[in-house]
Parts: C-alpha cells; sequence; structure tokens
C-alpha cells in the first residue's frame, strides 16, 4: 500500500501560526516578533499554507492581548475584512450565487476544501463586523456543499438524496457494508484528472465522478473534513444571531 505525501519545504506559515497561539496563550511578547502584523495580505488556508489561521486567532481574541500587539489589531482586522470582500467581489455572477467557483482556480484538487475554508474566512469577516452579509456567503457555501453545485451531489457521505456513495476510502470500501462511512467530505471537481480516471466533463465545476479510483476528485482527507466541521458548526451557532431562525 503506498500513499501519497504531503512535501512542504516553507515552514514560516507554520511558525507563524504557533507564535500566534503561544503568544495568545502566554501574552509574552516575545513570540511577535515571529508573526508578520504590517501590511497583511490573507491567503486562503491550506495544508500547506497556515498563515492566516494565526491572524485569525489573533483577531478573536483581541480583547486578551497586551499593547505591543494590540496596536496591530486594526490591521489584521482590515487584511481579514479585505481578503473576505474580495470573495464577495464575484459572489453576484455565479449561477448558484455562491462564493465558491467564481474562478476557475477554485476547482484545484481538494476543491471542496476551498468552499469550506472560504466560509471560515467569511466567518472570520462577519465576527469582525456584525455584517449578515457575510454569514450569508458562508451559508452559500455550506448550500454548495450540500448540493447546490453544478453535479448536484451532496459532497458529504450520509446525507442528500443524491449522496456520495462510492469516495476513495480505504475503510469504506472494505468493510462489506454498501453505504460509505457517513460525515466523509469528498474531494470535489478538479478537471487536472491527476488519477487518469474519466469525468463526465471537462468543465471545472462539473470534472467529478463518484468512483471510489477516482482520488483526485474523490478522496478523502482530514484537512477537508476539518474546514467542514468548523463551517457546519460555526453556522449552528450563529443561525439565531443572523435571523435565519427566529428565536
Amino acid at each position: 500500500v503506498v500513499t501519497g505525501d504531503y512535501g512542504d519545504n516553507y515552514f514560516a506559515d507554520e511558525f507563524t501560526w504557533a507564535a500566534a497561539e503561544l503568544y495568545i496563550t502566554t501574552r509574552n511578547d516575545d513570540y511577535l516578533k515571529h508573526i508578520p502584523l504590517a501590511n497583511i495580505k490573507l491567503t486562503l488556508p491550506t495544508w500547506s499554507n497556515v498563515n492566516a489561521l494565526g491572524h485569525y486567532s489573533l483577531a478573536r481574541n483581541s480583547n486578551k492581548l497586551t499593547p505591543a500587539a494590540a496596536k496591530f489589531i486594526p490591521e489584521v482586522n482590515r487584511a481579514i475584512i479585505d481578503f473576505a470582500d474580495g470573495l464577495l467581489n464575484n459572489l453576484k455572477l455565479s449561477a448558484y450565487q455562491t462564493v465558491m467557483g467564481t474562478s476557475a482556480q477554485d476547482f484545484s484538487w481538494g476543491s471542496n476544501a476551498v468552499a469550506a475554508n472560504q466560509g471560515i474566512a467569511l466567518i472570520q469577516a462577519y465576527l469582525l463586523t456584525r455584517q449578515v452579509k457575510y454569514a450569508d456567503a458562508a451559508l452559500g457555501n455550506l448550500d454548495y456543499l450540500l448540493g447546490r453545485n453544478g453535479t448536484g451531489y451532496c459532497f458529504i457521505t450520509g446525507f442528500g438524496s443524491k449522496s456520495i456513495m462510492h469516495p476513495h476510502h480505504r475503510p469504506s470500501i472494505a468493510d462489506g457494508i454498501t453505504d460509505p462511512v457517513p460525515g466523509l467530505l469528498s474531494g470535489g471537481p478538479n478537471p487536472g484528472r491527476q488519477d487518469s480516471i474519466a469525468v463526465p466533463s471537462s468543465l471545472p465545476n462539473l470534472a467529478f465522478v463518484d468512483d471510489e479510483r477516482a482520488y483526485a476528485v474523490n478522496e478523502i482527507a482530514i484537512n477537508w473534513n476539518a474546514p467542514l466541521a468548523y463551517l457546519a458548526n460555526a453556522i449552528e451557532a450563529l443561525q439565531y444571531d443572523c435571523g435565519y431562525i427566529k428565536k
């Protein structure tokens, strides 16, 4: 059995995130020198770049910071809001009215993690501004994962009327049970075809097949399920605050 590796030759982002968490925990200003706090430009978190997660933590814990860091919080908040605004730019042009899919670049290997991580970024912006447009867009991306997408699939096993049944997930394949393990997020549309398995369309948002061999589109990974869990639970926690359900 051979599985892929997660090679990474750039470690500054891990040190940034670690320093942010250590600073918040200890309030030791020495950790701040490892965190970029000026002219911040955020990128969407991935397994190979977790830089933004440190800035999310600083923003969420702004009431616990020492004066040395507190003066930078307006810049941290601005960077998060600017990034979220960039995600909203083309929302109205999306056929499915979702942030996910407004760019063909969204549909890479693990595109569903892109959708979930976009949702997390939008949740951060909502928590900073209390502007419901950000939460609405985050909810739209959760809707995308649940079936409001070009394929019509609910990309989470065990849910929906058109659910993933054949993920590239060895325990689900080998357990002798027809249904896969529930609650797993499939990788999602990806026209790259790194596995050489045919997909029904070369269009990025349709390049998906529910086939256990198709690891480039139907793989399962913890770093995809993690942002899904965050996004779903955030929407659940904020449903009254956002007015989705009346008290």
